[in-house]
């Protein structure tokens, strides 16, 4: 009975005192208040802001690799409506137009929305990444050309780190976006 109990007390202690490497290392309500900021921030981004953010964003954290979040958003709300239902040629070239304007506006805002998360995600180590992947809606009648399907930004917690103690500086060599 004394062996039972000794092992039985060996077991319950190394269950006590795991490593914390099995369980999350960035929990949930850290990957929330970052989805929430993102959205937040898409949505004010332009005057027709509540239907730019399609959904809302979702993060995971990647053991190794670091936290990603993800996104849908239209850059340019419309198209044909009911009181509007035929698209001309000129009404699609506003359109697209509009979308050119305002990528390189997100482009700055994933960017801006990166460095402000370093902070939030404080269980997320130095060398790990930090990525916003936004997905960017298509009209099936809209010219997409110069238009890319997905933007990308990323940057070690470390590096986003140093550009917010930097008051911003550095925020367009520390920071890779890609189109795709």
């Amino acid at each position: 009975m004394k062996k039972l109990f000794g092992l039985t007390f060996l077991l319950l202690a190394a269950a006590i005192w795991t490593p914390a490497a099995d369980s999350p290392r960035v929990n949930r309500a850290a990957l929330v208040t970052v989805e929430k900021s993102l959205d937040d921030r898409i949505t004010r981004l332009w005057d027709d802001g509540p239907v730019a953010l399609l959904g809302y964003t979702r993060g995971i954290y990647l053991e190794g690799y670091g936290a990603v979040f993800t996104a849908e958003v239209n850059l340019a709300a419309g198209g044909a409506t009911l009181m509007h239902p035929v698209l001309n040629k000129e009404d699609k070239e506003i359109h697209r137009k509009k979308k050119l304007d305002r990528l390189p506006q997100l482009k700055t805002a994933m960017k801006q929305a990166l460095v402000n998360s370093a902070a939030a995600l404080d269980p997320v180590p130095g060398d790990d990444q930090i990525v916003i992947a936004v997905y960017l809606s298509r009209y099936p009648w809209e010219d997409a050309t110069g238009i890319p399907a997905q933007l990308t930004a990323q940057a070690t917690k470390k590096k986003l780190l140093e550009i917010q103690r930097a008051g911003g500086a550095g925020l367009e060599q520390g920071i890779t976006v890609k189109e795709n």
